[in-house]
């Protein structure tokens, strides 16, 4: 009978035990996914540098830009201003602005509470007048080199037609695309645009962005000394062509 008493109790302490994390678990809040994570582990989507590209990102001015400022109440305040070397704008009765980099819509906010001071309320339009327009350069060995707008969506190879086409020296297979990302950060492609051409697929044909470059290197016939022993010909021919 002794070990019947103990079976007994053992089940007991079994059933007490389950019934009391059944308790704990209901007790206990269950841990809120957090908002813009993938699988709630705590990968923030809206920090993920994947994705927080902006399709059609809003135009942010430059050095060299001007625009014009107004104030719908107080139009002796009106004036036009270029963003200076350093990304200031020099502004009538107050100190200067940063404005490079902002959008328009920021760079209307921070005029407007810098006027704040001395205006109420004061109700401020910016205009953009004058703004460089976005451009690439093609370099190397094309027919134009040099710098062109981007007025239209343009693919390498349409760039290359733009700047004249490839010269004798062209390398046609190892067409450089240059693409600035970042501060001091370039990134490369290399593009084969012969075999694009030669078979008419040109879905590698990459779209140009606004200050991308196109570089066409020189082919390999074209880098040999003008002249040469005749014992480095063997370097480019063969009995075997012959």
């Amino acid at each position: 009978m002794r070990w019947i008493s103990a079976v007994f109790v053992l089940v007991a302490c079994l059933a007490v035990h389950h019934f009391t994390v059944a308790q704990t678990n209901l007790a206990t809040p269950a841990k809120p996914v957090n908002a813009g994570t993938a699988d709630g582990n705590g990968v923030n989507l809206k920090s993920s540098p994947a994705l927080t590209g902006e399709r059609r990102p809003l135009y942010r001015p430059r050095k060299s830009d001007v625009v014009e400022i107004q104030f719908t109440l107080s139009p002796e305040f009106d004036q036009a201003a270029t963003i200076q070397p350093d990304g200031f704008i020099a502004l009538g009765k107050i100190r200067g602005i940063f404005a490079e980099g902002l959008t328009i819509d920021e760079l209307r906010e921070t005029v407007r509470v810098a006027y704040s001071t001395f205006l109420r309320d004061p109700e401020v339009s910016i205009i953009l007048k004058d703004f460089e327009k976005p451009f690439f350069l093609a370099g190397g060995q094309v027919a134009r080199p040099g710098k062109y707008e981007l007025r239209s969506p343009t693919t390498v190879s349409e760039a290359v037609a733009v700047a004249g086409g490839f010269n004798d020296q062209a390398k046609h297979s190892q067409v450089v695309l240059f693409r600035k990302l970042l501060d001091g950060v370039v990134e490369t492609h290399v593009l084969n645009v012969k075999s694009m051409l030669s078979s008419r697929n040109l879905e590698e044909d990459i779209e140009l962005k606004p200050g991308d470059m196109v570089f066409v290197p020189q082919n390999r016939i074209s880098k040999i000394r003008k002249y040469l022993p005749a014992s480095s010909l063997s370097t480019f021919f063969t009995p075997a062509q012959f």
